[in-house]
């Protein structure tokens, strides 16, 4: 029998439950909002059925983040790597001028 994975330790606080409960009167998508936060979608069932932060209000439009979706783990882990190159150099570059500095 299997195991669970160790909890990642991302809990919502009640800013982010704010912000869950206006991205979810925007119409954004429940996996979508759980991607944005790192969440797993059920606690963003929690904050939408009001079983947790029910007391929380609606994040304003013009606090919230842009609609998603957002980055996959995949698609961020491709970015990290294709910066990695031009980091590489950068770096390079400037101990070079720091080195050559008068």
């Amino acid at each position: 029998m299997g195991h669970r994975a160790p909890a990642s330790g991302i809990s919502l606080t009640n800013d982010d439950a704010a912000l869950v409960k206006g991205m979810l009167t925007r119409g954004d998508r429940q996996h979508d909002i759980a991607a944005y936060f790192g969440v797993n979608g059920g606690r963003i069932a929690e904050v939408a059925s009001g079983e947790k932060f029910s007391a929380t209000v609606a994040a304003p439009p013009s606090q919230l983040p842009e609609q998603g979706p957002y980055l996959s783990g995949r698609e961020a882990a491709r970015l990290r790597a294709a910066l990695a190159q031009p980091r590489v150099a950068l770096d390079a570059a400037e101990r070079s001028i720091k080195h050559h500095r008068p």
